[in-house]
């Protein structure tokens, strides 16, 4: 579909934006072991917002890949993944602090690096939401798109430092008009030592209309049960 927008967002880079209904973002990772954290909220209703337990618990999953809804603390879909090549997107190991990044990369600050320094995906975060009259009260855990967190017989969560490859792609549509806030910042559960630098290429275009025969909205009746939630706010809204 013809590209409507794009942007490239650099490594410690934030972006927050709002996205009517019907649009397909594309999340493209410009080389290997990259993680891009997304918060998203209701446009008209910014208490409503993702919320990973229900998005987990309903679709009986420990991870999210296409077919999967990305459901608000409503019961609504806000998205849903339509594309994956990458195919496991992590959306339980939240996002980097300052006090995490300073001790794994080494201390830097903005005063002595200038836009250099090392960004933090919480700082991100609250930097992005006070732009909408938000704070930190309204953070919750992210989607980290293209990171892997498995775990073992024990129940150990561990970080798969493997699974983005250079060019992978996942791409969500908007369900409702949205605000998402993206933080191009590590994985908290990164065992590297050095900050990652890769470069992810968004690119929003138009989406096709969505039916109850969609490959998402049938993926699971927990999921079509969010999608039916998800059209009659609409239908009131008039959208």
């Amino acid at each position: 579909m013809e590209t409507i927008w794009s942007k490239t967002l650099m490594p410690g880079d934030r972006w927050s934006g709002s996205i009517g209904k019907g649009k397909i973002i594309r999340f493209t990772a410009m080389g290997d072991g990259a993680n891009l954290a997304m918060l998203m909220y209701n446009f008209y209703n910014l208490s409503e917002h993702y919320n990973a337990p229900d998005t987990m618990k309903a679709q009986h999953t420990f991870f999210l890949t296409k077919g999967h809804a990305i459901i608000s603390d409503m019961g609504r879909a806000l998205a849903s993944i339509v594309d994956d090549t990458c195919g496991w997107h992590d959306s339980i190991t939240g996002y980097t602090t300052r006090e995490q990044t300073d001790a794994k990369y080494g201390k830097t600050t903005y005063q002595e690096q200038g836009n250099s320094y090392l960004k933090s995906g919480q700082q991100n975060f609250i930097n992005e939401l006070t732009k909408n009259g938000m704070s930190k009260r309204d953070l919750m855990p992210p989607v980290n798109f293209f990171s892997k967190i498995d775990a073992d017989e024990k129940g150990n969560m561990i970080f798969c430092p493997d699974n983005c490859k250079k060019e992978m792609t996942v791409a969500i549509r908007t369900e409702m008009d949205v605000y998402i806030v993206l933080s191009n910042t590590p994985n908290p559960m990164d065992p590297s030592t050095t900050y990652p630098s890769v470069p992810i290429q968004i690119d929003i275009s138009n989406a096709n209309p969505v039916d109850s025969t969609d490959f998402c909205v049938c993926s699971s009746k927990y999921t079509r049960r969010a999608f039916e939630n998800t059209w009659e706010y609409n239908l009131l809204l008039g959208k």
